[in-house]
C-alpha cells in the first residue's frame, strides 16, 4: 500500500515437529528428543533444543547425532500429524489475517500495512500468538518488521517462543551484531568466501565497499549490499489453501441490519454449496467469519458429517452466525468457508433421503449452469 508504513510480522512454530510430539506424548517434555529414524540409519529432520545443546542439528547423519547425544530419544516421527496441526494453526492465522502467505509447513508471512489506522500492529500481533498457543499449545515465535527479510531474522532472535519487534528506521542497529550467516540466502559456499574477506558480522558486510562485492559476487554482491542496511523488497504472496472454498464479502457501508447479514451469509453458502456439488466434494467443517467496523475479526467453526448439501450447510450457517454475532456491532465483512473437503460418497440407508436429495440438487445445478448461477435463489 502506497504511502503506509510496511508492517510484515513473519511466524515460526519452534522445533515444530518435535513440539507436536510432545502435545502427542507429554513424557517427552523436557527430554532430547532427536527425529528421523533409528539411532544407525538416515538423517536427523529435527531435534529438540535440548539435543542441539549437545550440536546435534538437522540434516546431520543419525549416527553422528547419536555419538553427539547418546541420551537422546530417537523417533521416526508422527507423519499425519504434522499437517493436522498445520492446518490448524493456519486456520487460525488465515481467519483475522488481512494478508497471509504460508511459506512452509511451520512459516507464515503477514501483510499488516495499513492497518495500524485500525489497531496497534505489535499488540495485534501479540494476541493472535496467545491466540495460536493457548488453542493448540504449539510454542511460536514472530518478529515484527519493515519486510520480510529482516522480520525472518528477527524471529530467528526471538526463538525460542518469544517476539522481538523491529522499530523502522532500526534495522540497520538490530542487524549490525548479527553473523553474515544469518542473512536468508547466504549459504555455507558463500560464508567461507565472506570470512575470507575478513566480513564476520552484518556490521562489516554494510562497511564493505558495494562494488568489491559485485566484484566478487556478481549481481548477488548488490543484493548483500542492500541486505546488510536492511532493504528488501520481496512482497507477501496470497496464500489459497488447495483443501477449502471461502467467499467473503466487504460491505460499501457497515451494517448491523441482521436480515441483511443472514442473506448475504445464505447466498455465499449456496454459491460455495454449488462449487462443492460441481467438483464432487464435501465439506465436514464450516466456518463463518465476522469482521467489524473496528477491525475486530472473529470466527467459528463446526465439524460436521461431510455434505454438499444447501439446506444442511445453511442450518450450520445460521447456527454459528447465532453464535458468533454481538449484536448493535456494526459488521464491515462477513464470509463462509468449507475446509476438510473430501470426494463425494453417497450411502444410501433406509433413514436416509439423500438420492432425492441428490436428484433434486442435480435438477437446481443443471438451471444454475445453464441460466446462472444467480438464475436460483433459496427464499427467506
Amino acid at each position: 500500500m502506497a504511502g503506509h508504513q510496511p508492517y510484515i510480522a513473519h511466524f515460526d512454530l519452534d522445533a515444530f515437529f518435535v513440539s507436536v510430539e510432545r502435545i502427542l506424548d507429554p513424557s517427552l517434555v523436557g527430554k532430547p528428543l532427536i527425529l528421523g529414524g533409528s539411532r544407525e540409519r538416515g538423517v536427523v529432520s529435527t531435534c529438540s533444543y535440548e539435543a542441539r545443546k549437545f550440536g546435534v542439528h538437522s540434516a546431520m547423519p543419525m549416527s553422528r547425532a547419536s555419538s553427539l547425544c547418546p541420551h537422546a530419544i530417537f523417533m521416526k516421527g508422527s507423519r499425519g500429524q504434522y499437517s493436522k496441526f498445520s492446518q490448524w494453526v493456519t486456520d487460525i492465522i488465515a481467519a483475522k489475517a488481512p494478508l497471509l502467505e504460508k511459506a512452509s509447513i511451520d512459516e507464515f508471512y503477514i501483510d499488516l500495512t495499513g492497518m495500524d489506522r485500525f489497531f496497534n500492529p505489535l499488540q495485534w500481533t501479540i494476541d493472535l500468538r496467545n491466540e495460536i498457543m493457548d488453542t493448540t499449545g504449539l510454542p511460536i515465535s514472530f518478529g515484527l518488521a519493515s519486510n520480510k527479510m529482516v522480520a525472518k531474522m528477527a524471529t530467528n532472535a526471538a526463538k525460542p517462543n518469544g517476539y522481538i519487534q523491529v522499530l523502522p528506521g532500526m534495522e540497520q542497529e538490530f542487524l549490525a551484531p548479527l553473523s553474515v550467516g544469518d542473512i536468508p540466502g547466504v549459504g555455507e559456499q558463500m560464508l567461507k568466501s565472506l570470512h575470507t574477506l575478513g566480513i564476520m558480522t552484518i556490521q562489516d558486510l554494510s562497511a564493505y565497499p558495494k562494488h568489491l562485492l559485485e566484484q566478487y559476487f556478481g549481481k548477488y554482491g548488490e543484493v548483500l549490499s542492500q541486505k546488510s542496511i536492511g532493504i528488501y523488497n520481496g512482497a507477501v504472496h496470497e496464500y489459497h489453501e488447495a483443501k477449502s472454498i471461502s467467499t467473503e464479502h466487504t460491505f460499501s457501508e457497515n451494517t448491523k441490519d441482521v436480515d441483511f447479514l443472514l442473506s448475504a451469509l445464505l447466498g455465499m453458502t449456496e454459491k460455495l454449496g454449488h462449487e462443492l456439488r460441481e467438483d464432487d466434494k464435501m465439506t465436514r467443517c464450516v466456518t463463518i467469519k465476522i469482521r467489524y467496523s473496528d477491525f475486530e475479526t472473529h470466527t467459528k467453526q463446526k465439524a460436521i458429517h461431510a455434505s454438499s448439501y444447501d439446506d444442511e450447510l445453511i442450518k450450520v450457517v445460521r447456527e454459528l452466525f447465532a453464535q458468533l454475532y454481538e449484536e448493535k456491532n456494526l459488521v464491515r465483512l462477513i464470509g463462509v468457508r468449507f475446509s476438510d473437503l473430501v470426494a463425494k460418497s453417497v450411502q444410501t440407508n433406509l433413514f436416509d433421503n439423500r438420492v432425492q436429495k441428490d436428484k433434486l440438487y442435480g435438477a437446481i445445478d443443471e438451471l444454475k449452469n445453464r441460466f446462472g448461477k444467480e438464475s436460483l435463489g433459496r427464499g427467506h
